[in-house]
């Protein structure tokens, strides 16, 4: 097993990140829970003006969890490259209502559009409030790059 490389600085994470969140069609694993019922799925997300806009069914599990608690949270990568995101909703708009910067901002970056699969989609516009990376342990230290909705 090779020795990890050495931890970056925040602002190369931050740059690291923002590839992760800006590249073309980036995933991620949406966390929710409504009760004391998580739950998890993935969805492609899009970053749009410092926010994580995700689409989905309106009647979906994930859109009604994130709708009731106003909070998601997000993971990005694999377990030795990480992003995880906790994020709080500022808006949810049926995607025939959404505002251009977002649907055509999400069809842009997220390789597809739902304002073309039907009735029933909801777009998602969530705030970040913490921000955190890291790769490997002795990146656990300033793994948080964002607090209270501000960068580091």
């Amino acid at each position: 097993m090779s020795a990890p490389e050495p931890p970056r600085d925040r602002d190369r994470r931050k740059a690291d990140t923002l590839a992760k969140l800006t590249g073309p069609a980036a995933d991620a694993w949406v966390a929710t829970a409504a009760g004391d019922e998580p739950y998890l799925v993935p969805l492609t997300l899009a970053w749009l003006r410092e926010r994580v806009v995700l689409a989905t069914e309106s009647r979906s599990r994930t859109a009604r969890a994130i709708t009731a608690t106003r909070t998601a949270r997000l993971g990005l990568g694999g377990t030795r490259d990480v992003v995880m995101i906790d994020a709080v909703l500022e808006s949810a708009v049926a995607v025939g209502e959404a505002p251009a910067w977002v649907a055509e901002g999400y069809a842009e970056r997220a390789d597809w559009d739902p304002r073309t699969a039907g009735d029933g989609y909801v777009f998602l516009v969530l705030r970040p409030e913490r921000v955190q990376a890291w790769r490997e342990a002795n990146e656990i230290s300033g793994r948080t790059l964002m607090r209270d909705g501000r960068w580091l």
